[in-house]
């Protein structure tokens, strides 16, 4: 029942001064007045409808009655000065605090943005496939999200010798070699360094390092020896063995950076064959005319043996030139035989015959003990003489030698 029915029921049933009645018509009748010249309006707030009566005479009238404050980065669909209308739909929708950083470049923004995605749109940050985004395109924008953004820069990397182009974020050089699944060896050269970090314009390069081993055979040469040999005649040679070279195979360990050989080392030498000498017999012979000359001879000698008081040994004799391999040619008491090829000296055991004696050899004649021998030791002399002919004509042979100082 309307409240003015009830009211004219009441009247009818008590009794009431007319002038109160008259009030009472009246203030209804204002109160359906002022209800019926209401207007309706729907607002809706961050995807919230309410319908709303409402006498305000102004969009800002209307919001501020409802208690909703207006920033400068909110959306409203009509101005703050729109006057209300009846059947006005406004559409207020709140900006949300977002905080963006870039590269390390921070700031602090407001958007009505409802997607990560459509505020990087607004702002016209460009986010490609390679950058690093620290939320997904399609995430909703809540109050103070922090939106972070590392942009991608582009390498190279010269693998070998083929380079590529790729897109980072920075990190270390080994974290770039994993995401574009290069392989590396231990034994590559990587510059710069696996844990170095990433910046724009340090390309990276790989140098690829091989190894192989190499095998090489080489000949050995032989020796040539000489023997000599009593039963031939002196001045005579004859070989007895030829000689065989041998084998010696060289192991090299060889290094390639990029196919490029730049290193070859010997790791190992075997001897997988042994040379064999050439031997050669050299005839000590003397013919009979020269035998009985040298007879002869040592007997004069021996008969001419100087007189002296000295000790007197029977020794094995050879003799030596001083041209031989490896000689200097200068005795161990500093004579220089290279320059006096002519001059009595005998090599000598210290111990037996003091070095400097004056000594008689027989066959030899009067000589200097000035010399010492690696083989010389006791009863052994070496006899030195011009050349090497003198050396084969002397031989190997016992005398008698006595010290005569």
């Amino acid at each position: 029942m309307e409240p003015i029915e009830r009211l004219l029921k009441a009247l009818k049933s008590k009794l009431v001064f007319p002038s109160i009645a008259i009030l009472a018509v009246v203030v209804l009748a204002s109160f359906g007045i002022y209800k019926a010249t209401q207007a309706t309006v729907v607002v809706a707030e961050d995807g919230k409808t309410e319908t709303i009566k409402t006498h305000a005479k102004t969009v800002e009238d209307l919001l501020n009655k409802l208690g909703i404050n207006i920033s400068e980065h909110d959306d409203l669909s009509e101005d703050l000065d729109a006057p209300v209308e009846d059947g006005m739909e406004i559409e207020f929708k709140k900006a949300k605090q977002i905080m963006l950083t870039v590269d390390g470049q921070f700031a602090s923004y407001y958007s009505t943005a409802e997607t990560v995605g459509q505020f990087l749109e607004e702002e016209n940050v460009e986010v490609t496939k390679h950058d690093e985004l620290s939320h997904e395109l399609s995430d909703e924008i809540s109050e103070n999200i922090h939106i972070q953004v590392v942009k991608a820069f582009p390498l190279t990397v010269i693998d070998g010798k083929e380079k590529m182009n790729v897109w980072t974020t920075g990190g270390t050089v080994r974290e770039l070699l994993a995401e574009n699944d290069i392989d590396v060896k231990k034994r590559d050269k990587i510059k710069p360094g696996l844990d170095e970090q990433l910046f724009e314009n340090r390309n990276v390069t790989i140098v690829r390092v091989t190894y192989k081993k190499e095998e090489v055979e080489e000949a050995i040469d032989y020796q040539t020896e000489k023997v000599e040999d009593n039963k031939l005649e002196k001045g005579k040679e004859e070989v007895i063995t030829e000689g065989e070279k041998g084998k010696l195979v060289k192991t090299y360990k060889l290094t390639f950076e990029n196919g490029e050989q730049v290193k070859r080392k010997l790791k190992e030498e075997k001897v997988v064959k042994e040379p064999t000498n050439k031997v050669i017999a050299v005839g000590t012979k003397e013919p009979e005319e020269k035998i009985v000359q040298l007879s002869q001879t040592k007997n004069t000698q021996q008969q001419n043996a100087p007189a002296s008081d000295g000790k007197e040994f029977t020794m094995h004799a050879t003799a030596y030139t001083a041209n031989c391999s490896g000689c200097s040619g200068v005795t161990a008491t500093g004579i220089n035989l290279k320059t006096n090829p002519n001059m009595k000296v005998i090599a000598v055991d210290p111990n037996v015959i003091p070095l400097g004696s004056r000594v008689w050899v027989e066959g030899y004649g009067e000589a200097v003990a000035g010399d010492t021998g690696g083989s010389i030791s006791g009863n052994r002399i070496d006899v030195h003489v011009p050349d090497e002919s003198a050396a084969y004509s002397f031989g190997r042979r016992t005398v008698k030698v006595k010290v005569l100082n």
